[in-house]
C-alpha cells in the first residue's frame, strides 16, 4: 500500500469537528483522547483523559487509540468490522501510550492490521483489527432491540446520585462514596434502564440496560471515528454485569484480561445508544460478560465480549 501522508481519515473528522463546532460543544474524546499525535509512520503517542479510581488506565482508552492508530493506515473506504485485543499489563497513567502499527494485509476487500501498545519499552495491550470494503448483500437479519423506555424519559447517573445523597439519613461513608462517583470526569453520558441500587442489597439478574452517548458533539462525520469511540464506551462498567447477582461481595481486585468487538451497522458514537449486557457465565475468579449495542431505531450497531479477572471480598450488607 502506498504510504500515506500525515493527515489521516480519523484525523480528518477530529479536524473538521474542532473548528466547526463551539469550545463548548466538541467531545473531549474527540479533541483529546482519541486525537493521537503521529511521531513516525505507524506510530503515534496517545494522552490520557479520565483515569478511574484503580489508577490504571481505562481499557476503553487504550482500544479506542489502538484502533485509531490502526484506522490511520488503511485507505479511506475500509471501515473497521472487528478487532480483538488481550490487555498484558496494567496501563501507566502517569506516561503516554506508544502505538506500532504492524500492516499484515492488504486485501482487495479486506486488510488486517495489528497494534502494540506500548509503556515503558512493554506492550500493555496486543490488538488485531481487520477492515472490509462495504459491500450490499441480500443475507441481512437480526436479533429484536428489547423493548425498553426511551432515553429522554430516564435519569442520567449523576441525576441518581443527587437523588440518593438528598436522603437525610445516608450513612457518610456512602455519601462519600457517592460523591467520588460524582466527580469523576468521565467522558460518556449514561442513563441506566433500572436504575441501579448503590447500596447492593438484593442478588439482580446478570444483565444489565443502559443508555450510553459520548458527552459533547461528534457530529455525522466518518465511520471510522465513531467506531473509534464506541470501542471507548464500550468498556465502561462492562465487566461489572458479572458482579450484580452477588450483594454479599465486592470487586477487590478486577481487570479486563482481553476485549473483542464487531461493527455491524452505521451509527453516531455522540447519539443515544442502548447497550445491553449480560454475563453468562463467571468462575475461577474470572467473568465473562457479552454485550450489543442498539440504535434507537432498533438497528443492531455493534456486539461485544470481554472476560475478565474478578477478586472479589465478603462485606456485610450496606445500611443507610
Amino acid at each position: 500500500m502506498a504510504e500515506r501522508g500525515s493527515e489521516s481519515p480519523v484525523g480528518n473528522e477530529v479536524n473538521r469537528v474542532s473548528k466547526s463546532s463551539e469550545p463548548d460543544l466538541r467531545s473531549v474524546l474527540v479533541t483529546s483522547v482519541l486525537n493521537l499525535e503521529k511521531l513516525d509512520t505507524d506510530l503515534y503517542r496517545g494522552t490520557h483523559h479520565w483515569v478511574p479510581r484503580t489508577k490504571r488506565l481505562f481499557g476503553g482508552q487504550i482500544v479506542g487509540q489502538a484502533l485509531v492508530a490502526a484506522a490511520n493506515s488503511v485507505a479511506e473506504h475500509l471501515y473497521a468490522h472487528s478487532l480483538h485485543c488481550y490487555f498484558v499489563r496494567a496501563g501507566d497513567p502517569k506516561v503516554p501510550v506508544l502505538y506500532q502499527v504492524e500492516r499484515t494485509r492488504d486485501g482487495r476487500s479486506f486488510c488486517v492490521r495489528s497494534v502494540k501498545a506500548i509503556q515503558h519499552g512493554q506492550p500493555i495491550l496486543i490488538l488485531q483489527a481487520s477492515f472490509h470494503m462495504q459491500q450490499p448483500s441480500p443475507l441481512e437479519h437480526q436479533f429484536s432491540m428489547p423493548s425498553v423506555p426511551p432515553p429522554d424519559t430516564l435519569l442520567t447517573v449523576e441525576e441518581l446520585i443527587q437523588r440518593f445523597l438528598s436522603k437525610p439519613d445516608l450513612a457518610d461513608n456512602t455519601r462519600q462514596g457517592l460523591n467520588k462517583i460524582r466527580a469523576d470526569e468521565v467522558p460518556i453520558e449514561i442513563k441506566p434502564v433500572n436504575p441501579p441500587d448503590f447500596f447492593r442489597r438484593v442478588a439482580m439478574e446478570a444483565k444489565t440496560l443502559i443508555w450510553v452517548r459520548a458527552r459533547g458533539y461528534i457530529g455525522p462525520g466518518d465511520m471510522k471515528l465513531h467506531r473509534c469511540v464506541a470501542a471507548y464506551v464500550s468498556d465502561y462498567a462492562f465487566l461489572g454485569t458479572a458482579l450484580l447477582p452477588y450483594p454479599n461481595y465486592r470487586s477487590q481486585f478486577s481487570a479486563s484480561l482481553d476485549h473483542a468487538m464487531w461493527f455491524h451497522s452505521t451509527f453516531r458514537a455522540d447519539e443515544w445508544m442502548l447497550y445491553e449486557c449480560e454475563s453468562p457465565w463467571s468462575g475461577g475468579s474470572r467473568g465473562f460478560v457479552q454485550g450489543r449495542l442498539w440504535r434507537q431505531d432498533g438497528v443492531l450497531a455493534a456486539s461485544c465480549a470481554q472476560e475478565g479477572v474478578i477478586r472479589v471480598k465478603e462485606v456485610s450488607q450496606s445500611k443507610l
